[in-house]
């Protein structure tokens, strides 16, 4: 009988959205890979270095998890956590110099911190990548969600983004928290700009005002 191989992108609520549309939702807990860093991810040669480190690992916890646990699954889409001293530099003037991120790959939550170790020495054992030992093991919480469907190029996202802040969090009864998270839908290496496929999620609270039961029209 032929392995099961899930695609959480596909059962995986929090990896839904629509373009033009912005949605509340409950995100839960969830184990990523992560890997820290500084800088404008077009020039900056750390995010070159960052996502060279997180994908070897990303491989050998699947093949393990299909060898040893008999749990086949499609490696995660890279991700990405986004914040500044001043938020709007995403917004306005788009100095990506200034930014601060996290990339990440998610992981099932069956894959223990005794199965990261084991990868990241195979990763090591041969041509490690420059940022392997910077990689690591952890659940982020996020909780109470904004998000929708970014379609076109990054630079593009600034609108999108303003609404979504000044408009709709706001409009909701919601203020910010945490990091802007990026979910990056896409292969970055063979699909143009302007077909992109992004979702943008904000974590958010409630203020004063009730929050609605049910996502909005962006």
């Amino acid at each position: 009988m032929a392995m099961t191989k899930t695609d959480f992108k596909k059962t995986l609520d929090s990896y839904r959205a629509k373009g033009g549309e912005f949605r509340i939702l409950e995100v839960p807990p969830m184990r990523y890979l992560m890997i820290d860093g500084h800088g404008d991810p077009n020039s900056a040669p750390e995010f070159t270095a960052a996502v060279e480190a997180l994908y070897p690992v990303a491989y050998k916890l699947k093949f393990a998890s299909k060898q040893d646990l008999d749990r086949d699954y499609v490696v995660m889409p890279l991700e990405g956590l986004w914040w500044s001293a001043d938020m709007a530099t995403f917004t306005t003037a788009r100095d990506k110099s200034h930014w601060d991120w996290t990339m990440m790959s998610m992981v099932p939550e069956w894959i223990t911190r005794e199965m990261f170790r084991a990868a990241v020495a195979k990763v090591a054992a041969k041509n490690p990548p420059s940022g392997l030992d910077r990689v690591r093991l952890e659940t982020l919480a996020e909780s109470h969600c904004v998000q929708t469907l970014h379609i076109g190029s990054f630079d593009d996202e600034a609108e999108t983004l303003r609404r979504m802040h000044d408009e709709f969090i706001p409009g909701a009864g919601l203020r910010m928290v945490g990091k802007h998270h990026e979910i990056y839908l896409s292969d970055l290496r063979r699909t143009e700009p302007g077909a992109l496929r992004t979702i943008l999620r904000q974590p958010v609270v409630a203020t004063a005002r009730p929050v609605p039961a049910l996502g909005l029209p962006g």
